[in-house]
């Protein structure tokens, strides 16, 4: 039986009336008789809901939505003040799980805060479509610095090499009108550590969000901080060039880790404080590398090195932008009036680097280094 056939059966047999509410109990021997498929954690919810009901009954459009897997936020109010009389149980006492749910299911305690919310997500699950971004990102970065690894026999400050910053990909402020590099900075990195530190947060933090949030959040995200980081790179440090996708990824873990403290009681991830004094250091320490290379490099260089302003203006996305997203699991952005606050003031942001790119260069007389 569809969706849309289950909707007419209840209303038809439970609602005849149309008074807008349905008893949790006629329901629940409907699901029985009729066998029909819903999902165990649906079943859960639908009890918190009619808990949360003085007279036990849920309303006709909170099933719905229910049903078609829409959660808003008085929705999950609701579920929240229902669910205290449902049962204990939590995903780690359910056994005889294989090795792929088992991963789904550590993945749901490191990225969500709330037991149902974790119970939802490990009921609706499904692997298709896999979190093929993140890899895709991360396999393209590798691909492209071996590449010009081989080519210039140069694995470590690769930016130092005349040859290097002669790539197409990277951000240069002499080419601020090729556009595209603006975004494809993201492929190069400095070198092997450079790289080796994004690929490893990406596949660990970002491939896990991917599964939890969907291809079109993160990678809407991942992009935003991208981008976010080259325009800030142009208005701060004009000179600079830029490469890594630090911007990105930092966009991700600074999202993750803001959330992980607003919700620091609800996390079941373990060892999550030395975890996050840990992910702190290595990203306060990549930081004071970008820092340390650019403006005290240890090798002679044709013109400055690449800035780390990318880093900065990451993070202020996965805080505002990145906290935003992965605080509406499950729930509608356009409905959120914060989401519509950010979202604008990104594209105010982009408006004035459009502008400042455009017009401040010559306005401030700023002297760029020849582009190679």
């Amino acid at each position: 039986m569809d969706r849309s056939s289950l909707l007419q059966l209840i209303q038809e047999q439970l609602d005849p009336e149309n008074t807008g509410f349905i008893g949790v109990e006629t329901f629940a021997s409907l699901v029985h008789s009729h066998e029909l498929p819903l999902d165990p954690a649906k079943l859960e919810m639908l009890v918190a809901l009619a808990q949360s009901n003085d007279e036990g009954q849920i309303c006709y459009q909170e099933l719905v939505d229910l049903i078609s897997s829409k959660r808003s936020s008085s929705f999950k109010r609701a579920i929240a003040n229902g669910q205290r009389a449902l049962p204990r149980d939590v995903l780690l006492d359910e056994t005889g799980l294989g090795f792929y749910k088992r991963f789904v299911r550590y993945v749901a305690y490191e990225i969500l805060p709330c037991e149902m919310d974790r119970r939802w997500y490990f009921y609706q699950h499904r692997t298709c479509p896999p979190p093929i971004f993140m890899a895709a990102i991360t396999l393209t970065q590798i691909i492209v610095f071996l590449c010009y690894g081989a080519r210039l026999n140069r694995w470590v400050l690769q930016t130092y090499h005349p040859e290097y910053m002669k790539s197409p990909l990277v951000y240069h402020p002499g080419h601020r009108a090729r556009a595209w590099r603006f975004f494809t900075y993201m492929f190069m990195h400095v070198g092997l550590e450079q790289l080796g530190f994004n690929a490893l947060l990406q596949l660990m933090i970002g491939v896990p969000l991917e599964m939890v949030h969907g291809i079109l959040r993160i990678s809407f995200l991942y992009l935003a901080g991208v981008l976010a980081g080259s325009l800030t790179v142009s208005i701060t440090d004009m000179r600079a060039p830029l490469v890594g996708g630090s911007g990105g990824v930092y966009a991700l873990c600074s999202a993750h880790l803001a959330n992980v403290v607003m919700n620091w009681a609800g996390m079941r991830c373990p060892y999550k404080l030395l975890r996050m004094v840990l992910a702190l250091v290595c990203m306060s320490s990549e930081v004071g590398r970008a820092v340390w290379l650019r403006f005290s490099p240890p090798l002679v260089a044709s013109g400055p090195q690449p800035s780390f302003m990318a880093h900065l203006a990451g993070a202020i996305v996965g805080i505002s932008m990145g906290l935003t997203i992965l605080r509406s699991y499950e729930e509608n952005l356009q409905d959120q009036c914060v989401w519509w606050v950010v979202l604008l003031s990104y594209a105010t942001f982009l408006v004035f680097a459009v502008f400042w790119n455009i017009f401040a260069y010559d306005l401030l007389g700023t002297h760029i280094p020849p582009p190679p």
